[in-house]
C-alpha cells in the first residue's frame, strides 16, 4: 500500500504522534462445560503472550521500526498482554535514491496488545477480543500494518481508529499538524479483505481523527462450532443467528 505524503518540506524532527487502535471480536459457539473449556484452552494456546509478542514484532518490522525491549504476560485464569518499545528510523528523501533510513532520527514509539476471552454467555456464544495499539512518532504511518493484523486473527467485527496529534514545523517555522493524506482507513486495507465486510467510516478531517467499523457479511457455519458438530441442524442454525445478533450489537453499540 503506497503512502502519499503531502508536499511539505519539514525542518528538523517530525514530532507528530500517530496512533492506530485496532479492536477486533471473534465468535464461537460452545454450550457444554467441556466445549467451553476446550475453547478457552485453544484460545490461550493460540494467542499466548509469546504468540502476541511475535505478532507485534512483525508489525514493527512492517512499519520499519526497531524493537528496543519487550514485556509480556500470560494471565491467570485467561488472557495475555504484550508491550513492545521501539524506535522509528526516520526517513528523508535523498535525490536519486528515494527514502532512506536515517539512524540519527530516533523517536519514541510503542506497540501494545491485550486479549480478552469471554465464555460466560448463558446462550453459549463465546467471544475473543483483541486490542492492539500502535503509537509512532516521526514519518512512519502505522496504518501500513493493517493487512497483516487482519491476516493474524479471525475477525468478525473490527473497529479501527486513527488519530494524529502534536505538530512539527516546515522550513519556514510554521506548525504542521499532518504530514500525509488520509481519506479513509479503508484505503489502507486490501480489496480482498474489504470485500468480506460491511464498512462504515467516521471522518473528522479538521481534527485529524478517522474511524472505520467493519462487520463480516458472510458467516461460514463450520467456523463457529466445535469439530464434528452438525452445523446445519436447526439448533445450530438458530445459534448462528444468535452469533449474528451479537456481532451486529457490538458493531452498533447496542445493549445485550
Amino acid at each position: 500500500m503506497s503512502i502519499k505524503h503531502d508536499e511539505v518540506r519539514l525542518s528538523g524532527f517530525n514530532n507528530l504522534t500517530k496512533v492506530v487502535s485496532f479492536n477486533l471480536y471473534d465468535f464461537f459457539v460452545a454450550r457444554t462445560d467441556e466445549e467451553r473449556l476446550d475453547y478457552v484452552e485453544r484460545i490461550d494456546e493460540q494467542f499466548s503472550a509469546a504468540r502476541i509478542t511475535g505478532i507485534l514484532r512483525k508489525i514493527a518490522e512492517i512499519i520499519d521500526a526497531e524493537v528496543l525491549s519487550v514485556s509480556d504476560q500470560d494471565y491467570d485464569p485467561h488472557g495475555a498482554s504484550s508491550l513492545v518499545l521501539m524506535s522509528d528510523l526516520g526517513h528523508e528523501p535523498t535525490p536519486g535514491k528515494g527514502n532512506q533510513s536515517v539512524a540519527a532520527h530516533l523517536t519514541k514509539s510503542h506497540l501494545c496488545a491485550h486479549t480478552y476471552p469471554d465464555w460466560t454467555d448463558p446462550n453459549g456464544i463465546c467471544s475473543f477480543r483483541v486490542d492492539i495499539d500502535i503509537a509512532t512518532c516521526g514519518t512512519i504511518v502505522p496504518l501500513r500494518a493493517l493487512d497483516y493484523m487482519f491476516e493474524s486473527f479471525e475477525n468478525d467485527v473490527v473497529i479501527v481508529d486513527y488519530v494524529v496529534r502534536g505538530f512539527t514545523r516546515d522550513a519556514a517555522g510554521k506548525r504542521v499538524y499532518m504530514d500525509h493524506t488520509v481519506r479513509s482507513i479503508q484505503d489502507f486495507v486490501s480489496p480482498e479483505i474489504l470485500q468480506n465486510y460491511r464498512c462504515e467510516d467516521l471522518v473528522l478531517n479538521s481534527e485529524n481523527i478517522w474511524q472505520t467499523k467493519m462487520l463480516r457479511t458472510k458467516l461460514e457455519p463450520s467456523e463457529y462450532f466445535p469439530q464434528g458438530s452438525d452445523v446445519h441442524s436447526p439448533e445450530n442454525m438458530k445459534a448462528l443467528e444468535d452469533v449474528r445478533r451479537e456481532m451486529v450489537g457490538i458493531y452498533y453499540g447496542w445493549p445485550s
